[in-house]
């Protein structure tokens, strides 16, 4: 149960003792992981198009990876996001950001194209999935960086937080996703 409050960047395991038999369970946490609804939806069609492509394919993902290996670049993923370094199947060590842009991105937007999704819709979230990845740049990165920049510039902690939170709201109001989202230049001294 100590594991349910833990939130991992895009799943989080669940042990649940149970009455008679316990389990565990991953809860997928792509859509709440946003910030905007254009990353959301930007989430869900990476995440529907990429299982599609790997359900179809013609050697299962999982008989080219071991369990090791997919545990090792879970526990990758949920420590350092799109800098983690993960072995991958005629790949090798990779940084996920490139495995995204070089060949997870394109692979989910073929499974979106054979589930019949319209070319512009795979085109506008491919664009949104791929400056993500190019960036580094999620909900979570933007929030650290412009608490940094803020501090950098003389904002006491407090301070900070308080105008990361307002700038937050005023992006997410926006629409604009996440990865265009302007960061305050930090000022030099």
């Amino acid at each position: 149960m100590l594991h349910n409050g833990t939130v991992w960047r895009w799943n989080r395991p669940i042990y649940d003792p149970g009455v008679d038999v316990p389990h565990l369970r991953l809860e997928n946490r792509l859509l709440p992981a946003g910030p905007t609804p254009a990353d959301m939806a930007a989430n869900a069609a990476f995440f529907y198009g990429i299982l599609h492509a790997l359900v179809h394919e013609r050697r299962p993902l999982w008989s080219r990876m071991s369990f090791e290996q997919a545990a090792e670049a879970f526990q990758q993923c949920a420590r350092w996001g799109l800098e983690a370094r993960v072995r991958w199947p005629r790949v090798g060590r990779v940084r996920v950001a490139d495995l995204l842009l070089e060949q997870l991105i394109p692979q989910a937007m073929d499974g979106l194209r054979s589930l019949g999704a319209d070319a512009v819709v795979v085109e506008h979230y491919s664009g949104i999935l791929s400056e993500r990845a190019r960036t580094g740049r999620n909900g979570a990165r933007w929030q650290i960086d412009t608490v940094t920049s803020l501090e950098v510039r003389g904002a006491s902690r407090p301070e900070a937080l308080a105008e990361m939170t307002r700038l937050y709201r005023c992006a997410v109001d926006s629409g604009a996703p996440v990865h265009a989202w302007p960061v305050p230049a930090r000022q030099r001294g």
